[in-house]
């Protein structure tokens, strides 16, 4: 039971303070891609050691401890991090004594132990006898680039950490109730922070796929005048690495291209409502790309990218991708192929980058096939050409994707971003929900 309490704060008799130590279990937020960590948490609580029924006293909860370090994703700014936590109360009382301390930290580098603020609860007493406290789960709020949490918990059987002894002093004794100090720091989705560590680490960057462009696609020539040549919808499987869904992915891929001199430009939908928000988003702040594989006659690869989300995001609502751009010069005279191939989502919030890869599964079909005239200089759209047909990190447009670090063997979740946004990661913190997963669409 959580009460809120009143009255002047006391301190009643000299003040107690023991550290308890206790297994504990954190969870890092899903964007991040990370399992949970085992680790200890020490905690030492401070309270009177004696006051009266009707005092309010204070409870101080030290971290002397938490249960992993900041891991080798980002380094956290000064005053960005903010702990809650829960009080078990029994004997004299019973129920949540709910704690909270203040955002105020120093900078925590990479691989270096967290620093948490103290945290404090107001109690009131309401019933003699002896009254004892024992430390419960936590939760660490980052709030740069985004909002995210991560929640530990124990493990084992904790014993207390203090013991007030309460006299009746002569005021009211309504049985046992107890004043909560506030209430815990607000989850967002996106960022990170595990077990007092931060989550996150973004995956590997561009990953290359394979998926020939064979097969029949909007066949359409590139003689007899024509400029415009529509491709066809395709079905293509993707296998997302963290900090994306951990479900496969199904989405509906068109290839369209408008012949302009003796290049293409390339225009690429997918279908509408992919994916949930794993995060609140600000408009912009998500981009996808893909690269397209040249098949057939030409080999190599052209990156196709969309700009940002035109409207803000909302948690867990559907989310469709802008159309992806990109322009292919021919390399080669012939029946060319293009097929969809990886697919990257960038989240970019507060300066930071994330990149969710996706990679193709199996081998899809073509969605277009052109008659193209070798250019110049051509294939991947000015980008890099690989032989084979297999998917070169080419750039049709703009620089390269960026590359960070840690795998994970899942599938896009809900981009959850990072909250935030990984949550969001690649350099930045966010707690996302799972994103739900990308949808085949109609």
């Amino acid at each position: 039971m959580m009460i809120g309490g009143a009255g002047m704060l006391l301190a009643a008799s000299p003040a107690q303070a023991a550290d308890i130590s206790y297994k504990t279990e954190c969870i890092p937020p899903a964007i991040s891609g990370l399992p949970p960590v085992q680790g200890t948490t020490e905690v030492r609580l401070t309270a009177p050691a004696q006051a009266k029924v009707g005092d309010t006293v204070e409870v101080v909860w030290k971290t002397v401890r938490a249960a992993s370090s900041n891991p080798d994703v980002l380094d956290l700014d000064k005053d960005t991090v903010k702990p809650t936590g829960t009080i078990k109360l029994a004997g004299a009382a019973t129920g949540d004594l709910k704690m909270e301390g203040p955002r105020q930290n120093p900078a925590i580098p990479k691989n270096s132990p967290m620093l948490l603020p103290d945290m404090k609860g107001s109690l009131k007493l309401e019933k003699a006898g002896e009254l004892t406290l024992t430390p419960d789960g936590y939760n660490i709020n980052v709030s740069k680039p985004l909002s995210t949490d991560t929640k530990c918990s124990p493990k084992e059987t904790v014993q207390p950490g203090a013991t007030i002894k309460v006299t009746d002093g002569g005021g009211g004794t309504s049985g046992g109730t107890t004043a909560g100090g506030t209430t815990s720091g607000g989850t967002t989705a996106g960022g990170t922070t595990s077990g007092g560590t931060t989550a996150g680490g973004t995956t590997s960057g561009g990953t290359t796929t394979t998926g020939g462009g064979t097969t029949s696609g909007g066949t359409t020539g590139g003689s007899g005048g024509a400029t415009d040549f529509p491709g066809r919808e395709v079905v293509v499987n993707f296998a997302c690495k963290a900090p994306g869904p951990q479900e496969g992915i199904a989405s509906k891929v068109t290839i369209n291209a408008e012949k302009k001199g003796g290049s293409y430009a390339l225009t690429v939908k997918t279908a509408k409502g992919v994916m949930d928000s794993p995060a609140p988003l600000p408009a912009g702040a998500l981009k996808p790309s893909m690269n397209i594989v040249i098949g057939g006659a030409d080999k190599g690869s052209v990156t196709v990218r969309g700009p940002g989300n035109p409207e803000p995001l909302e948690t867990g609502k559907p989310v469709s991708l802008p159309d992806m751009t990109g322009t292919y010069k021919p390399g080669a005279s012939g029946k060319s192929s293009l097929t969809p191939g990886a697919l990257t989502i960038d989240v970019m919030l507060g300066g930071s980058k994330i990149n969710i890869p996706c990679t193709v599964k199996g081998a899809p079909e073509a969605s277009l096939v052109l008659d193209t005239a070798a250019q110049e200089g051509g294939a991947s759209g000015g980008g890099s050409t690989a032989s084979g047909g297999a998917a070169a990190g080419g750039t049709a447009s703009g620089g390269g994707l960026a590359a960070t670090g840690a795998e994970d063997n899942g599938a896009l979740r809900a981009l959850g971003l990072v909250a935030g946004t990984a949550i969001l990661l690649g350099g930045a913190v966010f707690t996302f929900t799972p994103w739900r997963r990308l949808r085949s669409g109609r």
